[in-house]
């Protein structure tokens, strides 16, 4: 379709979604193109369609015949690489998904509750007597790591180097769509290399882990390859690295700039359940793509198979039409049905060991540092609607 074709169904703009600006700024763009159009054609990056509504994206997603998560990036739609089971469609992901399920099961997540609060209170204890901290620093991208890391069976001392990687993969600082895959695809690169050698290992010498476990699958009455072994770690390391310490940025910048509902978490912690789920709507962080499989539309704009659609989750779940007040955080908001953890048969996999994640570190933070706010030249940046790897948030509070 040409640009002039597509200018009379949707309009077009050319921005780049990963670059980096002031916290705030990019979800305020992307509530501003829901409420010009239900579909917007991007012209960065390949050119692509971003989605703006609920019930459209939520179409998008459950209608995966239709919508592939072959490419699960706007810019890379031929990629050479599959991020299992994420990337995958039909049966293979669903027996991928039978066989992962019991790992991530609400069950599973309560037997690593006393590591992961013995973690969480470690972390907080050290960070207390200092009376001010880079929050995501110091304590949203060391914690979830922890858990991640515990999941998967691999040393700590390795946090650094998995930092780096994930930043180059998810929160690149090129400025071109070229330079963005290039360093994209050289971080991915370096993270098979790394897992190619643990996953040799951990045939020579299963133990009991995530990496070990998936190696004893079988899809297609077949074991799991090494190619697709180094698929789901690369998938893993991103999930586990980089969502929950996100949204933890998140959550406490919000909570160290509106006092009041700091307070309300401190005098009454049986609130803070509540709480993370209207902060994962009102921040939903992840912005899913899909490749078109044949010639459709989405609310009257024609779209042909092999383009690209953009269905970040924030346009959704900040929809007026769908929540009352969307835009404003709530943090006794109920019911609270939202779609911040995706869904369809891709919703995310992780999500109870995520909220388990997210109570511990808000449970036994406010015990331990009650009083907190943002300090002065506290800046936060968000690189792909996610507080960048610099963060900003800093904290500060009396010793």
């Amino acid at each position: 379709m040409s640009t002039a074709e597509t200018a009379r169904t949707c309009p077009v703009h050319n921005f780049n979604h990963m670059e980096e600006m002031p916290y705030g700024e990019k979800i305020a763009r992307y509530d501003r193109l829901r409420d010009e159009a239900p579909v917007i054609r991007n012209d960065f990056a390949n050119g692509h369609y971003i989605v703006t509504r609920y019930e459209d994206i939520l179409s998008v997603y459950q209608d995966a015949e239709t919508f592939s998560n072959s490419a699960v990036t706007v810019f890379v739609p031929e990629p050479t690489y599959k991020w299992i089971p994420e990337m995958l469609d039909g049966d293979e992901h669903l027996q991928w998904r039978r066989q992962l399920g019991p790992q991530f099961s609400p069950k599973a997540v309560e037997r690593l509750e006393e590591k992961v609060r013995d973690r969480a209170v470690a972390l907080i204890e050290s960070i207390a007597e200092r009376g001010s901290c880079d929050f995501m620093q110091d304590f949203a991208f060391q914690f979830p790591s922890f858990i991640f890391l515990e999941l998967m069976g691999l040393p700590f001392a390795h946090l650094d180097r998995f930092m780096e990687w994930e930043h180059a993969i998810l929160h690149p600082s090129a400025s071109d769509a070229d330079a963005l895959t290039r360093e994209r695809e050289q971080a991915m690169v370096a993270v098979n290399e790394y897992f190619a050698e643990v996953i040799a290992d951990r045939r020579a010498n299963p133990g009991d882990d995530l990496i070990s476990n998936a190696i004893a699958f079988q899809v297609d009455g077949k074991p799991v390859s090494d190619e697709d072994m180094g698929s789901f770690c690369l998938l893993m390391f991103m999930a586990g690295l980089d969502t929950v310490s996100a949204t933890l940025g998140i959550s406490f910048y919000h909570l160290a700039t509106h006092q009041e509902d700091r307070q309300r978490l401190v005098d009454d912690p049986d609130l803070i359940p509540t709480a993370i789920e209207e902060f994962i709507r009102a921040y939903a962080i992840v912005l899913p793509a899909r490749k078109a499989m044949r010639d459709t539309e989405i609310a009257g704009c024609p779209i042909k198979a092999g383009e690209m659609i953009s269905v970040p989750l924030n346009l959704a779940t900040r929809d007026e039409s769908v929540y009352e007040d969307a835009k404003d955080v709530k943090i006794d908001r109920t019911p609270n049905n939202h779609i911040g953890f995706g869904a369809g048969p891709h919703r995310c996999l992780g999500s109870h060991l995520a909220r388990r994640e997210l109570k511990i570190a808000m449970e036994e933070w406010h015990k331990r540092i009650p009083n907190y706010r943002l300090a002065p030249g506290g800046a936060p940046t968000e690189s792909g609607a996610q507080l960048g790897p610099n963060g900003g948030v800093l904290l500060e509070w009396d010793v």
